[in-house]
């Protein structure tokens, strides 16, 4: 019997490149045939379920407002947009959106918690803990948080800077309920009393040096005048080594440093 005759090596070349055509072709096929499938009215979203932070939002009202923003089936739906829907829902801060087998959508919520108002009287903006200002409903929420104010690229700022002032007056019984920081970077207190304060500018520890020294020694000025530190309805800090006091009844003095003995 003859030996057979071996098959030439372009001929073998061919049917590897062949059977992997045939392969890739197929595959494309079927891919093309599962997408099809998948976009198809075969596998609606059967239902939203809402956990986590509810205090602010109903749930019922919530999946009602957010479900007409969600495209597609539930394989198509895109969970980055159905994630913004409930971003923009007032007093959330952060959503997690899931798939959830066989045809319901998890999104898990997390709530702003304010910790000061922000900006005039008349708006309605909230500052949360990380230092973000959000929009909501202001009558929500404790009108005995303080009010802020200052650009609001800043808001962090702002924030840190509330957070290293207020604990100085609360040792001699102030509270702050207002701080702004201007365009030109000065800092300016308002205090449960009605009191003004120009804090000044600088950095947070220059800013602390100055209160400290105006609360150190408010007390004893104002007794000078039979006034007590419940009267000083405004002060100014930005004096070198000094600063303008003005008290109920009593003309605006300037009070040096005590350590300079200098009036």
């Amino acid at each position: 019997m003859a030996d057979s005759i071996p098959v030439p090596f372009d001929v073998k070349l061919m049917n590897i490149v062949s059977n992997l055509a045939f392969v890739v072709v197929a595959l494309m096929l079927l891919a093309a045939g599962a997408w099809w499938v998948l976009r198809q009215p075969f596998f609606p979203i059967g239902g939203i379920k809402v956990d986590g932070d509810v205090t602010h939002n109903n749930t019922v009202t919530l999946r009602a407002n957010v479900a007409p923003q969600l495209a597609g089936n539930f394989f198509t739906v895109d969970l980055a947009r159905a994630r913004s829907a409930f971003e923009s829902v007032p007093w959330v801060r952060k959503a997690v959106v899931r798939r959830e087998f066989p045809n319901k959508l998890r999104v898990t919520l997390t709530e702003q918690v304010p910790v000061a108002n922000w900006g005039d009287d008349a708006g309605s903006k909230l500052i949360n803990g990380f230092g973000e200002v959000f929009e909501a409903n202001v009558a929500e929420v404790d009108d005995r948080l303080p009010r802020l104010d200052g650009p609001i690229e800043q808001a962090g700022q702002v924030l840190g800077m509330y957070r290293v002032i207020a604990p100085l007056f609360q040792p001699y019984d102030f509270s702050v309920e207002e701080l702004t920081l201007s365009s030109r970077g000065s800092w300016k207190v308002v205090l449960d009393t009605g009191a003004e304060i120009e804090l000044g500018r600088g950095q947070p520890e220059e800013v602390t040096a100055r209160t400290q020294r105006f609360l150190k020694t408010v007390t004893q000025v104002a007794g000078q005048y039979r006034r007590t530190a419940a009267d000083v309805e405004g002060a100014d800090l930005r004096h070198n080594d000094a600063y303008a006091l003005r008290l109920r009844g009593v003309t605006t003095v300037v009070v040096a440093d005590p350590k300079t003995k200098k009036k």
